[in-house]
């Protein structure tokens, strides 16, 4: 059975840091693009960032992009979310996906270039639970 589970988040004032960490289970984590994704409260759904299975190349949305760092550990089975210099607009729920195959047009478009759709759903099909990240004063 695939599973994800985040962990890491908190409460932080501005200017700190959080690490996520997205462990997974049930399948082999080389072969699934991983991505981070956020949602604060009342707002849609929006892509941070993610890393790709074959290369590991990354992509970041504009607005955590020089901020915040993705990586993983295939041995682990667990992929990272380093998140510097954080402000009140990062707050929400973190949430990562996996998703198989995944070209790099695709991602870049998903995370850089369109955003988070809904319809990128039939690409990310497998989510964790979510973690909760509160950044304020």
């Amino acid at each position: 059975q695939l599973q994800l589970a985040e962990s890491g988040g908190g409460l932080v004032q501005p200017g700190e840091s959080l690490r996520l960490s997205c462990v997974v289970s049930g399948f082999t984590l080389e072969n699934y693009a991983i991505g981070w994704f956020r949602q604060a409260p009342g707002k849609e759904r929006e892509s941070v960032a993610c890393i790709n299975s074959n290369d590991g190349s990354t992509y970041y949305a504009d607005s955590v992009k020089g901020r915040f760092a993705i990586s993983r550990d295939n041995a682990e089975g667990t992929v990272y979310l380093q998140m510097n210099s954080l402000k009140p607009e990062d707050t929400g729920v973190y949430y990562c996906a996996a998703a198989l195959n995944m070209d790099s047009t695709t991602l870049q478009t998903i995370f850089v270039t369109l955003g988070y759709r809904p319809w990128h759903l039939r690409y990310f099909e497998h989510w964790g639970q979510g973690t909760l990240a509160t950044v304020t004063s």
